[in-house]
């Protein structure tokens, strides 16, 4: 039986999404190497910016973050980039919530501010034997 790639899901809030830009700049190389999910208007961003290949999901406040919860559930996803802004009110934020929970419940990396994302996007390129420049990093 083959062998399935498992996905890095990539979630930014509005006012995080410069951020996510950052951590794709700095570790494009070994972000290219990985299948890419992410909500509708952070992939799309991501594909733009990157000229990257992004699986899309619906935008968070119509179900995105469950999708992916979803995914994570059913072992499809090895790593959560969620960038969230915790100062700013988000309506679909129990949505937030159940994506944190499956993640935990699930044992799925999940790094939700740029520096832990850096690590855990270097902890994968390691595991795959790339040995990524650190001099760009944060």
């Amino acid at each position: 039986m083959a062998a399935v790639k498992r996905l890095v899901a990539l979630v930014a809030h509005d006012g995080r999404k410069h951020e996510l830009v950052e951590l794709v700049r700095s570790c494009l190389e070994e972000l290219r190497l990985e299948s890419l999910i992410a909500t509708e208007g952070t992939g799309r961003l991501i594909e733009e910016s990157f000229d990257l290949e992004v699986e899309l999901v619906s935008t968070g406040p119509f179900g995105g973050d469950l999708q992916i919860g979803a995914l994570v559930a059913s072992g499809e996803v090895k790593l959560v980039v969620f960038l969230r802004d915790p100062l700013a009110a988000h309506p679909h934020e129990p949505d937030v919530q159940a994506l944190m929970k499956v993640c935990d419940v699930h044992r799925v990396p999940l790094a939700t501010n740029l520096a832990t994302a850096m690590l855990c996007v270097h902890a994968l390129a390691g595991q795959r034997g790339y040995a990524p420049a650190l001099s760009g990093a944060a």
